[in-house]
């Protein structure tokens, strides 16, 4: 009797996802409503102030207090501001007028680049010293901040040392700098940017951009050449 040969029945294998997904949308689920969502940081900026000048008396004291800034860069051999090299040409008060120059230049001259840090270190320095009575009492008011003093909770924290440092910022009773920025066609837009940034670091709330004279070149030109 002749042996047939077994034949073994094969079953198509097929896994079903169907559950899958509804766990997958379980766990979403789960997660949206679990998670807590992440605020959105904010840079909190100090807008100068919208002070207004009405008398002569008021215009001569905020010109004793005005801090000219100017902004030189450095060529590559390519004729472009090389970013992390440059100049720095700052005056007190307003300028001198006249042969006033020659023998009475406030002008001083800060060269930045690698070796000293970049652009910041040279201004913060001298921004520092001129708004110091505004910088000692802000950060007195930081430490409170920090420690949570004014509220448990965060948020009403911040919002109460925002509206105490604005008006410690604005405080006309304190002695603050007005600051006046200049560029020369040499400064890259990075020089300008990071001299605003010394702005709100340093808590100056009076500022402005200015274009640069013909009485600020002749100076300019005057320190470079004492410097040589």
């Amino acid at each position: 009797m002749a042996k047939t040969k077994s034949h073994q029945k094969k079953f198509d294998t097929r896994i079903d996802f169907t559950p899958m997904v509804d766990m997958n949308m379980l766990l979403i689920t789960f997660f949206m409503l679990c998670t807590t969502m992440i605020k959105s940081q904010t840079l909190q900026i100090a807008l100068p102030s919208n002070e207004k000048v009405d008398t002569e008396e008021q215009n001569k004291v905020k010109q004793s207090e005005a801090v000219t800034i100017i902004i030189d860069g450095k060529l590559d051999e390519n004729g472009l501001s090389k970013p992390d090299e440059g100049m720095l040409f700052y005056y007190d008060g307003m300028p001198p007028t006249g042969e006033e120059i020659l023998t009475n230049n406030p002008m001083k001259q800060v060269e930045f680049g690698n070796k000293t840090g970049g652009a910041l270190p040279a201004i913060r320095e001298i921004l520092r010293e001129r708004n110091k009575d505004v910088v000692a009492k802000i950060e007195l008011l930081k430490k409170d901040w920090k420690d949570m003093k004014f509220s448990n909770k965060e948020e009403v924290n911040d919002s109460i040392y925002q509206a105490k440092a604005k008006e410690i910022r604005n405080d006309s009773t304190l002695k603050r700098p007005v600051i006046i920025i200049k560029a020369t066609p040499n400064a890259s837009y990075a020089h300008v940017v990071s001299v605003l940034d010394e702005m709100q670091i340093n808590n100056i709330s009076r500022y402005q951009i200015d274009r640069i004279g013909a009485v600020d070149s002749a100076m300019m030109i005057l320190v470079q050449g004492q410097k040589k």
